[in-house]
């Protein structure tokens, strides 16, 4: 079992050279804006999962989709040439989820938003139910204490 240190730099290695070698050897022409966001190895360097996003709609995702699953066996030996193991880990391409949730995340802080901007405009001509500063100040407890003492006697 290697070290997890040896299978994160494998991994960022992987990265790096599925991302070179889309770029410069594969000229598929169902594959789109692919950007390679992370790789990850197992502990046994056997199997390695590359997370990627496509820029675009659903179809050109397909496309691409299809286009890393008949790359794969180019890519896993150029992976193997320059990486230097003994085993050439298995390449798994799974698309990222990171935009998704990063597309949920802006509309609900977009929501937030508006509630906050309603109450804000619901809160403009309000008043406050009892005094405007409910808070007692320095100096005037002294001055209650002092009333209090006058009224005891």
């Amino acid at each position: 079992m290697a070290d997890n240190a040896r299978a994160r730099k494998l991994a960022d290695r992987i990265q790096v050279v599925v991302a070179e070698t889309l770029d410069r050897r594969i000229k598929d022409p169902r594959l789109g804006f692919v950007t390679i966001t992370d790789a990850r190895v197992t502990g046994d360097l056997r199997e390695a999962t590359v997370f990627y996003t496509v820029y675009g709609d659903d179809e050109e995702r397909a496309a691409s989709a299809a286009a890393l699953e008949s790359a794969k066996g180019v890519l896993r030996s150029e992976v193997g040439r320059q990486t230097g193991v003994r085993f050439t880990p298995t390449l798994a391409f799974v698309s990222d989820a990171l935009p998704d949730n990063a597309r949920t995340i802006d509309d609900l802080l977009d929501k937030a938003r508006n509630k906050d901007a309603e109450v804000r405009q619901a809160s403009a001509g309000a008043k406050f139910a009892g005094e405007a500063d409910p808070y007692r100040k320095p100096g005037e407890d002294e001055a209650d204490e002092r009333d209090e003492d006058d009224t005891a006697e």
